[in-house]
């Protein structure tokens, strides 16, 4: 019964009433044999619940691969201030990564909130859009939600504790009482919880084996035309995030990995500032090469351009 109030919800709120919400939320993951499956391949999809709901996983990586992450040094339009120094790098083992950032439908049935207040472009749908204005903490928060629900073990410990309600009040510009304890987070030895992709497993997720400045194999930004193919920039978009998987994917099945939203990951950029990766809506496609990184976000802040996908183990 609460599943089928939640679809009626997101049907009144995303105006989807003419969709396939099911009932079942995201859903259980229910495939046949053992879990995770032995036989995957890269780019092999896994559905979690009913269409637009869904949270699609891909499986990357397997035994130990190794890749070079950067760019090269005669990439157009690259950083050269070291942010995208060339270097090799291993992926220890294989993960699951959602095939599309978090939508708004996505994060309402989770957290019960819509943070962001873009209009939706004419013809989208507005809670298949990315989820907006939410800050690195903010992520945390919705990541160890999720995994409760979905009979994962969370990922986050903060205060001795992985249940969001344990955490006090997410650190925001104008209450930072907190934010020690929340800088301090940990990730459970062990959890199989959903979380923050790092930066390397963005990257390689993003390049899925390709080695050119987008994954579609365009080496110039500037070439309109081919990546207009692939996703959402200041010259296609209309200024508003788009609805996801409106684009060709990576080889690898992911969506809207260059453009639409720069996507939070884990790591640490100096003091207080978290990374996010893949360009936005309103910026060139100089900044949505698979190499580039945005630096200069504060985790306590929530940037109208962010949003995030999410990685399991």
């Amino acid at each position: 019964m609460k599943k089928l109030i939640v679809a009626a919800a997101l049907a009144a709120v995303f105006g989807l009433a003419g969709c396939n919400l099911g009932t079942s939320g995201f859903g259980t993951i229910t495939i046949p044999g053992e879990w995770p499956p032995s036989n995957y391949r890269p780019g092999d999809r896994l559905p979690i619940g009913p269409e637009d709901l869904d949270m699609g996983e891909i499986r990357v990586g397997g035994q130990p691969q190794t890749f070079l992450m950067g760019s090269p040094t005669d990439e157009i339009g690259r950083a050269n201030d070291g942010r995208e120094d060339q270097r090799s790098v291993t992926i220890s083992a294989g993960f699951w990564i959602s095939e599309t950032p978090v939508t708004v439908a996505q994060w309402y049935a989770v957290m019960g909130s819509i943070p962001s207040d873009f209009p939706t472009f004419p013809g989208d749908a507005p809670g298949r859009r990315p989820v907006t204005v939410v800050s690195w903490f903010d992520a945390l928060v919705f990541a160890n939600r999720l995994s409760e629900s979905e009979g994962f073990t969370p990922a986050y410990m903060i205060n001795g504790s992985t249940n969001p309600g344990h955490w006090g009040d997410v650190p925001r510009l104008g209450n930072l009482a907190n934010i020690d304890a929340w800088l301090a987070v940990q990730i459970v030895p062990g959890s199989d919880g959903f979380r923050l992709p790092t930066d390397a497993q963005w990257e390689f997720a993003a390049r899925a084996g390709t080695t050119t400045a987008f994954s579609n194999g365009t080496q110039d930004w500037t070439n309109r035309e081919s990546l207009d193919r692939i996703g959402w920039f200041d010259f296609n978009s209309g200024g508003v995030p788009r609805e996801v998987m409106r684009k060709e994917p990576n080889p690898w099945g992911l969506y809207d990995i260059h453009g639409n939203v720069e996507e939070w990951v884990w790591d640490l950029y100096g003091e207080n500032r978290r990374m996010t990766r893949g360009g936005n809506v309103f910026s060139s496609g100089q900044f949505a090469r698979s190499a580039y990184k945005f630096r200069d976000l504060f985790s306590f802040t929530e940037p109208a351009s962010a949003g995030f996908r999410l990685v399991r183990p």
